[in-house]
């Protein structure tokens, strides 16, 4: 009994030390949580290029082997950090069946890792081959839009490759056979055919003839 008693004493007498003891562990483990982390000199966290390509062609087909996208560069960068890449002299080509072909190049561009987001600069052009779709009947509200080939220029536009619409805040100028558009900013979408201008429209259009 009395060993018991002794055993307890010992106990009671080094509590205190204990709790200190474990109240330092949680402070340390707390602050090992909610402190930054250390940073990483294996240069990841930098916005360095890991590889480049020279004169490059990518081809996305579809399962029938017919390609839907191609991008080509006169140069692309890799950057691990966010997974982008920036390209000189970028040609983009989209090709989903039904659409009218769309191809985007520029003085520079930038592409994020999944490829569905892009980012083009300098000179870019747009050019839009005619609608392969049947010729709709002349009166028709289809008939009186864009079918034929186009072509947009301005000085940057922002390209959404899966949805196939491009937008721009820049000034725009549109030509098609029917005649020419300035504005300030577009949003195109190549697959419901529609286009809309946000500001300062201008332009001349030839009367087209309908025949009876």
């Amino acid at each position: 009994m009395d060993r018991i008693r002794a055993i307890v004493d010992r106990f009671i007498g080094w509590s205190p030390v204990l709790l200190l003891g474990a109240l330092a562990a949680l402070t340390y483990w707390l602050d090992a949580q909610v402190a930054a982390p250390a940073p990483r000199h294996d240069g990841s966290t930098r916005h360095d290029p890991d590889l480049f390509l020279q004169d490059f062609k990518a081809i996305t087909f579809d399962p029938q082997g017919k390609p839907l996208e191609t991008l080509s560069a006169a140069r692309a960068e890799h950057y691990p950090d966010d997974e982008t890449a920036e390209l000189k002299s970028p040609r983009l080509s989209l090709s989903q069946p039904g659409s009218p072909t769309l191809t985007i190049s520029a003085d520079a561009g930038r592409i994020d890792g999944d490829r569905t987001h892009g980012d083009f600069s300098g000179n870019v052009r747009v050019e839009r081959a005619a609608d392969p779709s049947p010729p709709k009947p002349p009166g028709s509200p289809a008939a009186s839009g864009p079918s034929g080939p186009l072509t947009l220029t301005t000085s940057a536009l922002h390209v959404t490759t899966k949805d196939e619409r491009v937008q721009t805040d820049e000034a725009v100028t549109i030509e098609e056979p029917r005649g020419i558009i300035h504005a300030q900013g577009l949003e195109f979408d190549n697959k419901a055919k529609t286009l809309r201008l946000k500001s300062r429209v201008s332009g001349t259009f030839q009367p087209q003839y309908v025949p009876k």
